[in-house]
C-alpha cells in the first residue's frame, strides 16, 4: 500500500498488526530513520539489522527471521539498510510466507518511480510505503517553529529558516539543536522562551564554517581555477570529505529555498534581504548561476555522493573533488 501523504507519522503509533515490511523511502532518511524507530518503540520490539547486499546474496535469511519463534516471547524489527531493487526476492518471500511474526522496515533512500521494490510495496496490502520529502522554503520553517513550540521556544520565521539551514534541512539535527536550546534557556510548554539570533549564533551549528563551506562555494561559483587549489589543501590537509559534503548540501538546500521564490514573481532583491547577513554575499554571488533545475540536480548528485562515501570504500576527497569539479563546471555554463 502507499500512504498518503502525513499519514504515517502517526499511525506510527498504533501499527497496523497485519502489515509484514515498512518501506520508508525519499531524499529525507533522517526522517525515514525516524519513523522507523517510532515504529520500533509503538511496537516495543528490538532492532535486528540487515544489509541489502547480504541478503541480496541470501534472499531467504530475511524470512527466516521474519518467521522466527523468539525464545523469550518478544518481537523483533528486521531493519535493512540501505535497501534497493537487490532486496526485492528477499521482500516478496516475507510477503508470501503464510506467516510473518516479526515486521521489516527497509530504508530506502531516494527510489526511481520504476523501481521495482516500490511498485510491489506499493501494490501489495500486507506492506506500507511512505515517502519522506525533505522540507523546504515555509515547510522547513512551518517544521522547526511546530519542533520549537514543543519544546516552549518561540522562533520567528528568519531564525526558524537560519535554524534549518544549518541542520541542513535534517529533522533529527534540528531537534537536537533544538532541545539544546530549551536546556539553555529553562524553557518549557508552561514557559516558553524566545531563541535570538544571537543564541543561535552563541550555540548553533555553525554552518559558514570556512574549513568546510569553501569547497562547496567555490564550486556553486564556478571558480574552478581557486577550487582546484583549495582541493590540494583539502587532500594535503587529511581532514574527511564528509561535514563539506553536508556544508554543500546545507548550501544547496538554501539557494533552492531562494531560487523557488524567485520563480514565483519575488525580486531577487526582497528574497536575498531575508537571507543570514553572513550568507548574503554568497547567495546574491551564486543565485544568478543556478536554476531550479540545476539546482535540483546538483542535490541529487551530492546526496548519492554522501551515501557513496559513507557506506563504500571510496577515498572520499578524490570523490569530493571530482564531484565539485563537475558542479563548478555547470556553474560556468
Amino acid at each position: 500500500m502507499k500512504a498518503a501523504r502525513g499519514q504515517f507519522p502517526g499511525a506510527a503509533e498504533k501499527p497496523d498488526p497485519k502489515v509484514r515490511i515498512y518501506l520508508f523511502h525519499g531524499a529525507d532518511e533522517a526522517n525515514s530513520r525516524a519513523l522507523g524507530r517510532r515504529l520500533q518503540h509503538a511496537l516495543q520490539a528490538d532492532k535486528q539489522s540487515f544489509t541489502g547486499a547480504a541478503l541480496k546474496s541470501d534472499p531467504g535469511a530475511l524470512l527466516a527471521e521474519a518467521s522466527a519463534i523468539s525464545m523469550f516471547g518478544g518481537r523483533n524489527l528486521l531493519w535493512v539498510e540501505p535497501a534497493g531493487d537487490e532486496v526485492l526476492p528477499a521482500a516478496e518471500l516475507v510477503l508470501a510466507a503464510s506467516a510473518a511474526d516479526h515486521p521489516v522496515v527497509l530504508i530506502g533512500g531516494s527510489l526511481k518511480k520504476t523501481s521495482t521494490l516500490l511498485k510491489s510495496v506499493e501494490a501489495h496490502p500486507l506492506a506500507l510505503a511512505h515517502v519522506s520529502y525533505i522540507p523546504e522554503g515555509r515547510d522547513a520553517v512551518q517544521l522547526v517553529a511546530e519542533l520549537g513550540r514543543e519544546q516552549g521556544l518561540r522562533i520567528s520565521p528568519p531564525v526558524a529558516a537560519e535554524v534549518a539551514a544549518r541542520a541542513g534541512n535534517d529533522q533529527a539535527i534540528i531537534a537536537q539543536e533544538l532541545l539544546k536550546f530549551a536546556l539553555y534557556l529553562d524553557a518549557a510548554a508552561d514557559r516558553p522562551r524566545d531563541l535570538s539570533e544571537e543564541l543561535l549564533d552563541l550555540l548553533g551549528v555553525d554552518g559558514a564554517e570556512t574549513d568546510n563551506g569553501r569547497p562547496g562555494d567555490l564550486a556553486l561559483s564556478g571558480e574552478i581555477g581557486l577550487l582546484a587549489t583549495e582541493l590540494e589543501l583539502l587532500e594535503a590537509s587529511g581532514v574527511d570529505a564528509i561535514p563539506a559534503v553536508r556544508m554543500l548540501q546545507r548550501r544547496l538546500i538554501m539557494l533552492a529555498g531562494l531560487r523557488g521564490r524567485i520563480d514565483a514573481g519575488q525580486r531577487s532583491d526582497e528574497v536575498l534581504r531575508t537571507v543570514w547577513r553572513r550568507d548574503k554575499d554568497i547567495a546574491a554571488r551564486v543565485l544568478p548561476r543556478w536554476t531550479s533545475a540545476k539546482l535540483a540536480d546538483a542535490l541529487d548528485r551530492v546526496a548519492r555522493l554522501e551515501r557513496l562515501l559513507l557506506l563504500s570504500h571510496t577515498p572520499d576527497r578524490a570523490a569530493l573533488g571530482e564531484e565539485l569539479l563537475q558542479i563548478a563546471r555547470a556553474a560556468r555554463r
